[in-house]
């Protein structure tokens, strides 16, 4: 059932436009091209552990994208499913979990698209390609727990989707997407840490570029399971206790 619905939600997101579905695909597509002149063609950007730039960009950057996504789409999840909520009896909390599913398809094709541009740069697949369902299902974990506390909280508090449109442009800027984290000086180096989305990022880069295996970094594995085990319980809980003043406040 949350499989069916997370199609049907995929295709209601582009129902109406002319060219539909296809929309989901050429956004981020025309995002990676420009991507791919502005910092090839025009900056001219210099390697980054021996790495084209624009390689290392892509690796950590399409993970970013289903976080953003994933994210923005399922903070509205009860809220746009309101007649759910309020007429049926229905399990309200995999609403957040269909949104989180339905962009898993535009992420998937982005993948392939990163391995073709490793391809070219004659880069050839390695093993670790198969630990980014790894690092997939630990972003899906978090951005479940993540899910349930605000899309809980936006029902109550309508401004806190503008809040959150803030905090992921803000987010974007202290995680190493654009930049390498060898330029930070040690002393900024614990914040950074201290964001659990580095690890998933890092990790995409390791899986395509280092081919560094996840059970090499013990102690940056067990922080973010710790940081997000803490946000999917407390997101458990908050929608529990929430959820039965959802059906009032819709």
């Amino acid at each position: 059932m949350i499989v069916d619905l997370a199609f049907r939600d995929f295709q209601k997101r582009y129902l109406g436009s002319y060219f539909g579905i296809v929309w989901a695909f050429a956004n981020p597509f025309a995002t990676i091209l420009v991507f791919w002149f502005v910092f090839d063609f025009g900056f001219k950007a210099k390697p980054v552990q021996d790495v084209p730039y624009i390689l290392w960009l892509i690796s950590g950057i399409i993970p970013w994208f289903y976080f953003l996504d994933s994210w923005s789409i399922a903070n509205m999840a009860i809220v746009d499913s309101s007649y759910l909520v309020s007429k049926v009896v229905f399990r309200v909390s995999i609403l957040p979990l269909v949104k989180i599913i339905s962009t898993l398809i535009v992420h998937f094709f982005l993948l392939f698209l990163t391995i073709i541009f490793l391809v070219c740069y004659g880069y050839y697949p390695a093993w670790t390609y198969l630990q980014i369902f790894y690092y997939l299902f630990s972003m899906i974990v978090l951005l479940l727990g993540l899910s349930w506390l605000t899309s809980a909280l936006t029902v109550f508090i309508r401004d806190l989707g503008h809040i959150l449109s803030i905090a992921l442009q803000l987010l974007f800027w202290v995680t190493p997407i654009l930049w390498p984290v060898n330029i930070l000086p040690n002393k900024y180096k614990l914040l950074l840490d201290a964001n659990p989305l580095c690890y998933i990022v890092q990790g995409y880069r390791d899986s395509f570029i280092s081919h560094q295996w996840f059970w090499e970094k013990p102690a940056e594995g067990a922080y973010f399971w710790i940081v997000t085990f803490l946000i999917f319980f407390v997101g458990a809980i908050s929608f529990s206790r929430l959820r039965p003043h959802f059906a009032d406040v819709l």
